[in-house]
């Protein structure tokens, strides 16, 4: 379903799909690739894990960040969409059949720049996923105590596999590493797999 998501003064496109049963529901809210390289909702990895969420009975909420598509004001640096992905945060969790206190966020490359700090910042937020993910600063996550997912292809042009399970090491429990030999940053071919281990691992904590 097409959705207008109010952040401040402007507003966002996005779509939203909630499971047809009683509920109530968990929600992951998931946050798209770069803005100024083409990355919008209708990423291909983007719809590979609202697939995948929605064949394990999950709500989810995909966006698209300030200036892209529909979506009002301009490129926000990474700061801007942070108001852009609480603000998605906030509207799905208004939704009828959508349980409080079940809610996961998600970012792909660009999108896991948005949605860790988000996850460390707001409380609302029980999981959170990062795909092909960026870590800045690298404890950025240490302050999240919530479950975190990070996964990644061996060959990623962008993110260093063997420093990223570095990373993770030091990171605190509840976490997960999913490493995929022979993938690259885009996925291409092998999204139904990963797709499939996100939604598993939001399916683990938020179902509970």
């Amino acid at each position: 379903m097409k959705i207008e998501i109010p952040c401040g003064k402007i507003t966002l496109e996005g779509m939203i799909q909630i499971p047809s049963g009683p509920g109530p529901s968990p929600l992951v809210v998931v946050c798209h690739p770069h803005s100024l390289y083409g990355g919008s909702m209708h990423n291909n990895v983007v719809d590979a894990v609202c697939s995948s969420l929605e064949k394990k009975e999950i709500a989810w909420l995909k966006f698209n960040f300030r200036g892209v598509g529909g979506s009002g004001g301009k490129f926000g640096h990474g700061i801007g969409e942070r108001d852009d992905a609480r603000a998605a945060i906030s509207f799905g969790e208004g939704q009828a059949r959508i349980a409080p206190g079940k809610i996961g966020l998600c970012g792909y490359s660009f999108g896991s720049v948005v949605a860790f700090p988000v996850a460390v910042e707001d409380a609302r937020v029980k999981a959170v996923a990062g795909i092909s993910p960026f870590v800045q600063p690298e404890d950025l996550l240490n302050r999240f105590a919530g479950p975190k997912l990070l996964v990644c292809g061996t060959l990623d042009e962008f993110v260093d596999s063997k420093a990223l399970e570095k990373i993770v090491e030091k990171m605190p429990d509840p976490k997960e590493l999913a490493l995929y030999p022979g993938v690259d940053h885009f996925w291409m071919g092998r999204e139904e797999a990963m797709g499939e281990r996100v939604a598993q691992f939001f399916a683990k904590y938020l179902k509970e």
